[in-house]
């Protein structure tokens, strides 16, 4: 009987402590959820950004890829043009060159006719008319030569004019190339500039999406650990509301049979009195004095907490960082439900008050944790400790050192988290403390 009801008050110590806990591992399990449903929308939103980049990034880079084709067929045509205006640079040269060494010849065929005949021989055959058939033939001779030596000159010039008009278009059509293939590599480094710009912002976008992939599988598995935590306390708690209610059953239960027990003596020895009555005189009846009743209920160390209002002792020396509902970092949702106090790694921290340690264990977001029940609905929390010098169960004085200022639970500095729950609802732990 005696155990059974050790284990019942053991379970209403403890369940304040884990119906605490469960409130603020679903408190964050509520909002990892929201962290998650926020992160999932913003991830939507960076592939579709990514998707509609890669879009244009693909339409960029094809019009690039049809420049390019562009550019080449240009540059073959300048080098088919170069090619023939090379051909006809060699020909005009050569026709050039006919043209010198026919007018050489010319030359010397008129200085050779002049000199064989010359005007005095063509003024002889007119006034010389003895033989009309002989000056008919060289008459006629010398209009054929006239006649070609004409002829060749024309068809000379003709071909260096035609010549010089096909340099001329040649020279033409290709400064209207060059124009061109400038104005297309003006537009190709214009492309290149904004495929470079858009590579950028994809790059980003990538490492923006990866940086949110790593966040929400992060916040997945915090919501994993953190439903694991709550089932655990589930199960604790259901486990030991039925301890407690099997507990309290046998209790009764043994009470029956101590009072069945009781009421069986005192018939008995009524019925034993009653024959000794009826067998001699009765003695004189002995005065009976009953004892107040105790219950261990309520039982407190050092003093009421709920009295204590204004009056604790800080649990270390030290300077505020952060106070209670202070938001926490960036998150405007996230508020502080008890302070943060600068103090140096290795600084004991003290009991504020008396009770007992129902935690005493790494908790995620509070590292090292110790949690003092006070009775009555009453919790202290310690978080963030370097190391913890009471076991769960164990009873503290106010005062007393239970744990070692740390930066445990993932905090960038040193430094104590401390918190006060009333009846599982956070309370600001300057209201409790002096100055």
């Amino acid at each position: 009987m005696l155990r059974a009801l050790i284990l019942l008050a053991l379970s209403c110590l403890l369940s304040p402590a884990f119906a605490d806990e469960r409130a603020q591992t679903q408190q964050q399990l509520d909002s990892t959820r929201q962290d998650i449903a926020e992160l999932k929308k913003t991830l939507g939103k960076l592939q579709e950004e990514k998707a509609g980049v890669q879009k244009d990034l693909k339409a960029t880079e094809t019009d690039i890829g049809n420049l390019e084709k562009q550019v080449e067929a240009l540059q073959q045509a300048l080098k088919k043009t170069e090619g023939e205006l090379e051909r006809l640079d060699t020909e005009k040269k050569k026709l050039q060159s006919a043209r010198v060494e026919q007018q050489r010849l010319i030359a010397i065929q008129a200085r050779s006719a002049y000199q064989n005949n010359g005007r005095e021989e063509y003024l002889k055959l007119l006034l010389n008319q003895q033989n009309p058939e002989k000056f008919a033939r060289t008459l006629t001779y010398y209009d054929y030569l006239s006649k070609a030596r004409l002829d060749q000159l024309k068809a000379f010039n003709e071909t260096l004019r035609q010549l010089a008009n096909v340099e001329q278009d040649i020279s033409r059509q290709q400064e209207q190339l060059l124009a061109q293939r400038a104005d297309l590599d003006s537009r190709r480094q214009a492309l290149d500039a904004e495929r470079g710009k858009r590579q950028q912002v994809l790059a980003k976008l990538n490492s923006d999406v990866k940086d949110h992939d790593q966040k929400l599988q992060a916040r997945e598995q915090d919501q994993a650990d953190l439903a694991k935590v709550l089932k655990t306390i589930e199960e604790t708690l259901a486990r030991q509301a039925r301890e407690a209610e099997e507990a309290r059953k046998k209790a009764l239960l043994a009470q029956q049979e101590a009072e069945k027990r009781r009421q069986q003596e005192a018939l008995a020895a009524a019925r034993a009195d009653k024959a000794e009555k009826e067998d001699a005189e009765p003695p004189k009846k002995a005065r009976t004095t009953l004892g107040p009743m105790v219950s261990s209920d309520g039982a407190s160390y050092g003093g009421a907490f709920s009295a204590a209002r204004g009056k604790l002792p800080w649990p270390v020396n030290g300077r505020l960082l952060a106070r209670f509902g202070d938001a926490r970092g960036s998150d405007a949702r996230a508020k502080w439900d008890g302070v943060m106090i600068s103090a140096s790694p290795g600084t004991q921290v003290h009991a504020v008050h008396g009770g007992r340690v129902v935690f005493a264990d790494w908790l995620r977001g509070a590292g090292l944790l110790v949690i003092l029940d006070h009775g009555n609905g009453y919790l202290s929390l310690y978080g963030h400790n370097q190391s913890l010098l009471k076991s769960a169960g164990d009873i503290v004085k106010a005062g007393e050192a239970i744990s070692t200022v740390g930066d445990s639970g993932g905090q960038d500095a040193a430094g104590l988290y401390f918190a006060i729950r009333q009846q599982g609802r956070p309370t600001d732990p300057a209201q409790w403390c002096r100055g």
